[in-house]
């Protein structure tokens, strides 16, 4: 196997796995506001988060900043909870479906995409720990940092796509109100988050 492929498998794994629990519930967090037909606005959002993640670690694992780990591991989990009470806030305004089809829907300078790309730098800077672990002593680790953030990116992608296919499902097939999904998926999502920062505090 190619050094190329071999740090691919490692981002995928490095994200689409448990032990990364924390990131798993900020994309959750981060697309519950949103359907499967929304995918346009999910594909944006998650590009805007790619875009913030990718450039920090790359900053981070090439030594060009650097940063307290403890810092960054307490803010991960207040980017869930910022995402989660901006859910929050957006459910108990609920907006007509008439106005959503009038006002022009912006793709690239929407906040959410901000919030997700300032988001991503911070959880860039924590996808960083993983990958210096991992390359030792190498100074120029060109290749493998590509081959990783692709993985990391293959796996948000493979993320998100389950939780808009199970969001599909709770609306769908079950019948269950939108509202009511962001209000759990979020709910669920900030005590996480909660359990996050009172453990990074004790």
């Amino acid at each position: 196997m190619s050094v190329f492929q071999t740090y691919l498998q490692l981002g995928f794994y490095h994200i689409f796995n448990l032990q990364a629990y924390d990131h798993l519930v900020f994309l959750l967090a981060l697309c519950a506001p949103y359907v499967l037909a929304d995918w346009r606005r999910v594909v944006a959002l998650v590009t805007s988060f790619t875009v913030g993640h990718s450039l920090t670690l790359a900053l981070a694992t090439l030594g060009v900043v650097n940063y307290s780990a403890a810092l960054i591991e307490a803010l991960i989990p207040i980017t869930i909870l910022l995402t989660c009470l901006a859910n929050l806030a957006k459910a108990g305004r609920p907006e007509p479906r008439a106005a959503r089809r009038l006002r022009p829907e912006p793709f690239v300078l929407a906040l959410p995409n901000l919030l997700a790309l300032v988001f991503g730098l911070i959880h860039g800077l924590g996808f960083s720990n993983y990958l210096r672990e991992l390359l030792g002593r190498q100074s120029r680790p060109i290749t493998e940092l590509l081959a990783f953030n692709v993985g990391v990116e293959l796996g948000q992608l493979l993320i998100v796509s389950i939780i808009l296919v199970l969001g599909f499902v709770v609306l769908r097939i079950f019948n269950a109100a939108r509202r009511d999904w962001l209000l759990v998926v979020s709910g669920a999502a900030a005590g996480i988050a909660l359990i996050l920062l009172l453990g990074q505090a004790s």
